[in-house]
């Protein structure tokens, strides 16, 4: 079956490469945003896999609730405390932050940002309500510079995703990945977005992130997805074409290889002869 990829830089592929092999499992989504555009999870939910998706903006927070009945769906932000936070949303896009400092920057480009209260909740806390006795097989975290406060409210200790992915800028000068690597993880990746580590009790899987993408991997890109170019209806007629002309193909091989074919061969040469 071929895998449809719709995550922005290949996370999915990345994370299907790994965990394929387990059936139902478990994800947490920190800034899910949209369920299907850019979604790390959106391929993983098709194959039934289900997870807890955090999300505060209230358009992508009822889309959720609707594509996502299975899931845990949370309309908060990730925090190291319960208070209320202001929420600098950029609507339709994956900007919003609560990070004052990210939303004066996209102030300054002249991004509409719409400032709301949002209520907050420690990953530890969602953990212990929604994720008791099951394992975490991967945790994303895309929070626009609020990195750092949503770990500080993780217990990495207690709470073993196997592998955690963070999104990250390219300067790469976070000062929280010691937060991480002290509990017990390996950072094992940049792929230009994100930072990704390894639980070291699943360190095993780090094979399956030593090479990018690649065809190896049988995926598709989702229709209308960033990095896919559009398709004509020429284009679309042509490769209908070909694939009818490449089944017709398939179709004489197996029948000049099939018994009959060759008995009928080998008469009509004994015919000939006589």
């Amino acid at each position: 079956m071929t895998f449809i990829s719709y995550a922005q830089n290949f996370e999915d592929i990345r994370l299907w490469r790994a965990l394929k092999q387990f059936e139902n499992g478990f994800y947490i989504d920190i800034g899910a945003n949209d369920p299907t555009h850019d979604s790390v999870t959106k391929a993983f939910h098709d194959r039934g896999w289900t997870g807890i998706n955090v999300e505060p903006m209230q358009h992508y927070y009822d889309a959720l609730c609707q594509q996502r009945p299975n899931d845990t769906n949370l309309q908060c932000v990730a925090s190291d405390s319960t208070e209320d936070l202001i929420l600098y949303g950029i609507p339709g896009t994956g900007l919003s932050t609560v990070d004052p400092a990210t939303a004066q920057e996209r102030t300054a480009l002249g991004m509409d940002i719409h400032r709301q209260t949002v209520k907050a909740r420690t990953l530890t806390s969602i953990c212990e309500q929604y994720a008791q006795n099951r394992p975490i097989h991967f945790l994303k975290i895309d929070v626009e510079g609020h990195e750092e406060t949503v770990l500080r409210g993780m217990d990495l200790a207690t709470w073993r995703p196997w592998i955690i992915l963070i999104e990250t800028p390219w300067a790469r000068d976070h000062t929280w990945e010691h937060l991480v690597t002290d509990a017990g993880y390996q950072a094992i990746l940049f792929d230009g977005i994100n930072t990704w580590f390894l639980a070291n009790e699943h360190i095993d899987l780090k094979p399956a992130f030593e090479i990018p993408p690649c065809n190896l991997d049988n995926f598709q890109l989702c229709q209308g997805h960033a990095l896919s170019y559009p398709v004509s209806a020429t284009e679309k007629h042509l490769a209908a074409a070909l694939q009818r002309a490449e089944h017709a193909e398939a179709q004489v091989r197996a029948m000049e290889n099939s018994r009959a074919w060759k008995a009928i061969q080998k008469l009509r040469k004994a015919l000939v002869r006589g």
